[in-house]
C-alpha cells in the first residue's frame, strides 16, 4: 500500500488528477483517524473530525510540494492539521474572548491519553502551538518529531524516514520533547 501511495503521489505531481483523487480516497480513512485522535469522535460544535480532514486536504491541495513518499505526505498532512486546529482555536478565542477553547492531549506524542473526567492532563491547542514554537527555537528536530507524532499520528519509524534519522534518535527526541513540553504546559 505504501508503494501505491508513493506512486499516486508521483503521478499527481506530474499532473494526473485521477491519481490525486485515488490518493485521497486511499488515505482518507487514515486522515480521518488522525482527526478523531485530535478532536474526539464528535469534535466540538464547530470543528468535527470530518471538517478537520477536509480543511487539511484543501490546504494540501493548495500546497505546491513535491511529495517524496507516503511518510512525507503524512508529515505534511500533520502540519496542515496543526494549522487548521490553531486557526480554529484562534477564531474561537477571538469570538469568545478565550472561552470554549478546544482541548487536546499529547496522547500520540506521549502515548498516554488524558483519562480524568475533568479534563486534567488536557491542554489547549494554542498553548501547545506556542510551546511547540518555543521548542522549535531550542530543538527544531524534536519539535518536528512531535508535530509528526501528535498531529500526524506517524509512527517513530515513519518519522525516522522523513527526518533521515535512526529510530533510536527519534525516540530520544520524542522523550526530550515530551519532558520539555510537559514542563512548559504544566
Amino acid at each position: 500500500m505504501s508503494e501505491d501511495i508513493t506512486r499516486m503521489l508521483h503521478s499527481w505531481r506530474e499532473g494526473d488528477t485521477e491519481a490525486r483523487d485515488a490518493l485521497f480516497a486511499a488515505v482518507y480513512e487514515d486522515l480521518h483517524r488522525m482527526a478523531i485522535a485530535r478532536t474526539g469522535d464528535r469534535g466540538d460544535a464547530t470543528l468535527r473530525p470530518t471538517a478537520l480532514v477536509h480543511d487539511a486536504v484543501l490546504r494540501l491541495l493548495g500546497a505546491d510540494v513535491g511529495y517524496a513518499d507516503r511518510a512525507h505526505f503524512f508529515a505534511l498532512a500533520s502540519t496542515k492539521m496543526r494549522a487548521v486546529l490553531v486557526d480554529h482555536a484562534r477564531a474561537r478565542a477571538a469570538a469568545k474572548r478565550g472561552g470554549g477553547a478546544l482541548a487536546l492531549t499529547l496522547s500520540h506524542a506521549d502515548a498516554q491519553a488524558a483519562t480524568d473526567a475533568d479534563g486534567r492532563g488536557a491542554i489547549e491547542v494554542l498553548a501547545l502551538h506556542q510551546a511547540l514554537e518555543r521548542l522549535a527555537e531550542r530543538d527544531p528536530r524534536a519539535a518536528q518529531a512531535v508535530e509528526m507524532a501528535y498531529f500526524g499520528g506517524m509512527s517513530q519509524p515513519e518519522i525516522a524516514v522523513v527526518l533521515a534519522l535512526s529510530v533510536q534518535t527519534v525516540e530520544r527526541d520524542l522523550r526530550f520533547a515530551r519532558a520539555w513540553l510537559n514542563r512548559q504546559l504544566s
